[in-house]
């Protein structure tokens, strides 16, 4: 136990040792000899405490120290002291890791610790099964020299973690893995690695059912609508059934739009063609976009007005572009009440190509703005099926702008009207 005022105890022990000498060097008339000799003799015990104190630190396996008496009995309590309180820290500080490594090891996912040289600090179980890695063995050695894919190394040196990415297991190429890297703490990374190879393979199954199935559907519904064109059907003598060829060439031109609007989906989702190696003449293809959209207009009596950057042209699939763009003009016809106002803009801005659309109609809901992408959701299903809808356009715009790194922007008010919009990154336009 330390008390505040023992080095005044052990500074009055000395003091009192050396006067003894010095009393004893006056009596005997000597008294620096005296002197002399106190202070070798406590020289010579300070250096004989040194050693113990050396051989306890360094050589002895007790905790406690030596008994000993004066200035260095406190040195030893403040010694020890710290050894018990380093020591309770470590087996705290040992309990801490222990329950992180316990923790790691429950994940369901693979996990690797990795420093600012790239160099594996740490690695749980399902690592070490699912990605190959050897521990203690691989401790220090590179993660890109272990995980060797092109894709992940590529993903690896870009930097840029904002998004995960699938890579086959290095161990088994039938397994999917999602990769997610997270930094943290004094430049460090945390490698998450997911098996996703059961969802990759229904939506793989999904994708394959959908246009299979699309595809074998075209035939069968073109063959009945041919039939309905050739049958005759004498409208005067029974009205009831012109009104039913009516019908069933309507809904059957409904599905067909909806197949044709499905294999395009299919299309793009399965697209692997490069957004940088073709350039797009949006101006022209908005020139004729414009004249379709017109010739839709027929019935509607909107006013209809383009405004284009003759000179923007971009980056791009001409094929996707021109879907996703249609789609949001054709919408905006359909669905805007008659005589109504709509405006296309096709704009250079500071962050790139923009395209807007926007209409004075009867604006949608808030809480519909955030499930309008989804697919075969609709806001009003009578006005839907009034207008032939699929309900996969603004899906299809969805999945255009993910292929093309952007997204669709909507604002709309109830009864004020829309504005469907989107950017094209400036790294996509063609620099004039």
């Amino acid at each position: 136990m330390y008390y505040p005022f023992s080095w005044l105890k052990s500074c009055t022990k000395l003091a009192l040792y050396l006067l003894s000498f010095g009393l004893v060097g006056w009596y005997v008339e000597a008294v620096w000899l005296l002197l002399l000799l106190g202070v070798s003799i406590l020289l010579a015990t300070s250096y004989w405490h040194i050693y113990k104190l050396n051989q306890w630190l360094w050589y002895s396996r007790k905790m406690s120290p030596p008994a000993v008496t004066g200035v260095w009995e406190h040195i030893y309590e403040g010694i020890y002291h710290l050894q018990r309180r380093n020591r309770k820290k470590r087996k705290e500080l040992g309990r801490l890791v222990k329950r992180f490594r316990e923790g790691s090891e429950a994940l369901p996912d693979a996990v690797v610790v990795v420093d600012a040289n790239a160099c594996i600090v740490w690695c749980n179980r399902l690592a070490r099964l699912d990605l190959g890695l050897k521990w203690p063995n691989d401790a220090g050695r590179r993660l890109d020299n272990l995980i060797r894919h092109p894709a992940f190394i590529e993903y690896f040196h870009a930097d840029n973690f904002d998004h995960p990415i699938e890579v086959p297991s290095p161990t088994n190429p039938n397994k999917t893995f999602e990769y997610r890297i997270m930094p943290y703490g004094e430049e460090h990374l945390l490698l998450i690695a997911r098996d996703i190879t059961r969802v990759s393979q229904l939506e793989g199954m999904r994708k394959d059912f959908v246009a299979n199935v699309s595809h074998e559907l075209r035939t069968p519904l073109t063959v009945i609508n041919g039939y309905l064109e050739i049958l005759p059907v004498d409208r005067e003598a029974n009205p009831m059934m012109g009104k039913a060829f009516d019908e069933m060439t309507a809904q059957t031109q409904r599905m067909q739009n909806l197949i044709e609007d499905l294999l395009v989906l299919s299309r793009i989702e399965a697209s692997s063609e490069r957004i940088y190696e073709h350039v797009v003449d949006m101006p022209t293809m908005l020139q004729q976009l414009e004249r379709e959209a017109q010739t839709l207009n027929k019935d509607k009596g909107h006013a209809i007005v383009f405004h284009i950057d003759p000179s923007l042209k971009v980056y791009g699939v001409e094929t996707e572009l021109r879907s996703a763009c249609s789609n949001l003009v054709f919408n905006a016809v359909h669905y805007t009440p008659t005589g109504g106002n709509i405006n296309i803009y096709w704009t250079s801005t500071p962050a790139g190509a923009s395209f807007k659309v926007t209409d004075n109609g009867d604006g949608i809901s808030q809480n519909h703005l955030v499930r309008l992408t989804e697919r075969f959701y609709r806001v009003d299903k009578a006005r839907s099926r009034k207008t032939g809808g699929s309900g996969l356009g603004l899906s299809i715009v969805k999945h255009v702008l993910s292929h093309h790194n952007s997204q669709l922007e909507i604002h709309s008010e109830v009864s004020k009207g829309s504005q469907f919009s989107f950017v094209l990154d400036r790294e996509l336009m063609v620099q004039s």
